[in-house]
């Protein structure tokens, strides 16, 4: 399964936060978005339940017909990026748009833009600002778990990584 899921980027601490507020014993969604509101700066609960699927996609929280709860996986960095890449749809699009020479968000997105689903592109009137934003995101958590490189041009694949993706 992959989640479609792209919160705003934070760091691995606030990860850390979000995580630990959720309980070992499955509990319900709106008791685990709380309890991250509650740990952490987020103000609302939409966002909050966008964090609490991110964490599913991370493979830091799990979910089972009585709710979710914290899974006892690492939150080593390699272990959260390949759960990153192999959960969270367009990943694997993304890290492959990127080379050794930096490219921009746009090019980035093109390279997506084909594997959006019809449904998501009808379910917003702008689909394209929606989805630029959620490239935007999901360049930045690359970052964050070391499968990509910011720089002033955009970004690329990290240096010294030689595969191709």
């Amino acid at each position: 399964m992959r989640y479609k899921v792209a919160p705003p980027v934070r760091s691995r601490s606030f990860l850390e936060a979000a995580r630990a507020a959720i309980p070992l014993v499955p509990d319900s969604e709106a008791d685990c978005c709380r309890a991250i509101q509650t740990a952490t700066d987020v103000s609302d609960r939409e966002t909050a339940q966008k964090y609490l699927v991110f964490l599913q996609a991370l493979g830091l929280v799990a979910e089972s017909d009585r709710g979710y709860y914290r899974t006892r996986e690492d939150l080593d960095r390699d272990a959260l990026a390949t759960a990153f890449e192999g959960s969270v749809f367009g990943v694997d699009v993304l890290l492959a748009a990127l080379g050794l020479e930096p490219v921009d968000t746009d090019a980035v997105f093109d390279a997506l833009r084909d594997e959006i689903p019809r449904w998501e592109r009808e379910r917003h009137t702008d689909w394209e600002a929606v989805w630029r934003e959620r490239t935007t995101r999901l360049l930045e958590w690359a970052v964050l778990f070391g499968l990509a490189e910011k720089t002033a041009d955009g970004y690329r694949r990290p240096a010294g990584d030689s595969n191709d993706r």
